[in-house]
């Protein structure tokens, strides 16, 4: 790993699985943290979602775990959990996304890892808030996305309740989980101290919809029922066009008094309905409206130039085949492409952040296992325990034969 990035010489023991932790522990090894992914012997789930050329190596666990090693430790055997606190005796930071309840049943609770190691920071990523009668619960995307009020938007558009087609309350809390790990480096920083960080993704999620959603709830009395109406409005979409789609939002004065006049509309210019942002926001479905009417009667391309001559944010519409060969993606050398030994030539989105101009090498995802023995070993363990370890199955080491 490279030594001069931000987070070399961090190591993180990731007690993950599925999306949610796989993806934050993700993003902290793309900047140089060493991230240690503790396994059952059936390995992660995702192992087996989607396609693969490799048993236990599929798309799924790919997308979420690149640049980590793998350890099994069996740990409803006692002396895996020995061995796992032998690993968190020399970290700084492990992340785990087991209900509470259950790591405190196995004797993993933060205050016994922190005991044990005051500078480690612990970070739990759970459902629910302790303090709330919803504790204890399983969560996942979609149960959250219901709970928070984000499947229930599609309703302000005249349709069903429907989820986001992505696992977005996954991501999004796994910025959360990244952002938290990386304030407690800095507070350890000064104090010396780790800390428990908790991450509950009820209330990430509720968070993250309610910026802009709690709208008019805000106040006291509500000035309006929570939901931003420029962007519940059914109009507001990729607008077709003779040949496909455009994305476009005029969104100043000057943007729409160039629209309307170029459209031939000078009339909307005077339309009280429109003059000002605050009136366009209470007409915002009449507004789109008038814009899908517009727009369908030219050429994608047509629009594309008077949107960059108008200075109007705009751009054609992607499908997810079209990334790889987007031109802006394309010369920014975005996707990365990794050779491996058996499974051939990888594809990957890779890190979005430079520093110093540069981004970061990715390694490969790891095989289940592929690192138990080394890591052990970096833990402090002697071959006689490793050699007991193994052979009871309360660790695992991944087999190339």
């Amino acid at each position: 790993m490279n030594a001069t990035l931000p987070l070399a010489g961090i190591r993180v023991v990731d007690i993950t699985t599925v999306m949610l932790g796989p993806y934050a522990t993700q993003m902290l090894g793309d900047y140089g943290a060493d991230i240690i992914k503790v396994e059952a012997p059936g390995g992660d789930s995702t192992r087996k979602t989607g396609p693969q050329k490799e048993p236990g190596m599929a798309a799924a666990f790919i997308g979420s775990n690149r640049s980590k090693r793998s350890i099994v430790l069996d740990l409803k055997a006692a002396t895996a959990r020995e061995a796992l606190l032998k690993l968190a005796d020399g970290a700084d930071v492990l992340v785990y996304s087991m209900r509470p309840q259950k790591m405190a049943a196995l004797g993993l609770g933060p205050e016994v890892l922190r005991a044990r190691n005051p500078r480690l920071i612990v970070v739990s990523a759970h459902g629910f808030d302790e303090r709330g009668p919803y504790a204890g619960r399983p969560a996942y995307d979609d149960i959250i996305q219901g709970l928070s009020g984000l499947a229930s938007l599609s309703e302000l558009q005249g349709r069903e309740p429907s989820y986001i087609p992505t696992v977005i309350a996954d991501k999004t809390c796994a910025l959360f989980v990244a952002q938290a790990v990386l304030m407690a480096l800095v507070a350890r920083g000064r104090t010396g101290q780790g800390a428990h960080v908790e991450v509950p993704m009820m209330e990430a999620m509720v968070n993250f919809t309610l910026v802009e959603h709690f709208y008019g709830a805000h106040f006291r009395p509500p000035l309006s029922p929570p939901g931003y109406p420029r962007l519940t409005t059914p109009a507001r979409r990729p607008y077709r066009t003779q040949d496909g789609y455009v994305c476009v939002l005029p969104y100043s004065d000057r943007h729409w008094k160039d629209f309307f006049a170029h459209c031939g509309r000078a009339d909307l210019q005077s339309d009280p309905r429109f003059a000002g942002q605050s009136a366009r926001t209470d007409n915002i479905d009449a507004l789109y409206s008038v814009v899908a009417q517009v727009i369908a009667g030219g050429s994608t391309a047509h629009w594309l130039a008077v949107f960059e001559k108008l200075d109007i944010p705009s751009a054609k519409l992607n499908r997810l085949a079209d990334l790889e060969s987007d031109p802006h993606l394309a010369e920014s050398k975005y996707f990365i492409s990794l050779a491996d030994p058996l499974m051939g030539d990888l594809v990957m989105p890779g890190p979005p952040i430079r520093f110093d101009g540069s981004l970061p090498d990715v390694g490969l995802p790891p095989r289940l296992g592929q690192h138990t023995v080394q890591i052990l070993e970096e833990a402090g363990l002697d071959r006689t325990a490793i050699d007991q370890l193994l052979s009871s199955g309360a660790a695992r080491q991944h087999s190339t034969t």
